[in-house]
């Protein structure tokens, strides 16, 4: 999926406490082996009809997400319709940040991802408000999501929000690295939405996947899901032909805690 325009900037339930935990494991059970004095042992089961669907997210038991932060409007139009947010964090300690290419994952210690969300607290993100003007016409607007609290603020740079100073604390490039319990990396979902758009200019390429023309509204777009590893490499220049139609294609990775076109 290379290409600047395939890789668009790729960037709470949390229950209020004085502690969070991070919740990881699997089921631990075993199962038993059959016997081999059984007249079925050695029958073999009736084969499933094999799936269609994309793999779902591997996201640990119980992660969900804590914090986040986007910033939309503007003249450019940032935070359109099917982009990601700037930056997502988890219960887990994982951070998802878009950025000019791939997004990138982080994972804090739990003492620090504490830290972090007391401060979040500190700067008011607990309390849902709005700060800044609504009639100014392509504005600027820093929106915070803490808990149920939302937070929205209207041209930042000219707020005196405690949540604007804040914001660069949700910077992973300064945390030290003392915080760190992972080296930063590549995030890697297990699927994409499929963004399609008719029309489209430039090579003209056969699409692989499930008929573009048939998912559901979303974003934008007509969406479909599809694994992260068999999505064609894709660009503004080229176009996708499905079931006899032509498209532009977009491309948005799934999140933690994502399954669905509506989810994006």
């Amino acid at each position: 999926m290379a290409g600047p325009y395939a890789r668009l900037s790729w960037v709470v339930a949390l229950a209020c406490t004085s502690t969070l935990t991070a919740c990881d494991g699997d089921s631990g059970v075993t199962k038993p082996p059959h016997s081999l004095a059984s007249p079925t042992a050695s029958a073999s089961p009736p084969s499933a009809a094999p799936s269609t669907a994309p793999p779902a997210e591997k996201t640990p038991a119980g992660e969900h997400l804590v914090l986040r932060w986007r910033e939309t409007g503007g003249i450019v139009g940032k935070g359109g319709p099917g982009t990601l947010p700037d930056f997502s964090l988890y219960s887990t300690g994982r951070a998802v940040v878009a950025s000019a290419g791939d997004p990138v994952e982080y994972r804090l210690k739990p003492a620090a991802l504490k830290r972090l969300l007391d401060e979040a607290r500190a700067a008011g993100l607990g309390r849902p408000h709005t700060t800044g003007s609504g009639q100014i016409a392509d504005a600027i607007t820093l929106e915070f999501t803490f808990g149920r609290a939302h937070t929205k603020i209207i041209q930042p740079e000219e707020q005196s929000d405690p949540a604007v100073r804040f914001r660069d604390r949700l910077d992973p490039r300064t945390w030290p690295a003392s915080d760190l319990a992972a080296p930063r990396k590549p995030y890697s979902p297990a699927r994409v939405a499929v963004l399609a758009g008719e029309g489209g200019g430039g090579t003209v390429k056969n699409w692989p996947l499930s008929p573009l023309g048939k998912g559901e509204p979303a974003a934008g777009a007509t969406c479909t899901l599809a694994p992260a590893a068999k999505v064609p490499d894709t660009n503004p220049d080229i176009a996708w032909r499905s079931e006899g139609k032509t498209y532009s294609v977009r491309l948005r990775p799934l999140l933690p805690g994502e399954s669905t076109c509506r989810d994006v």
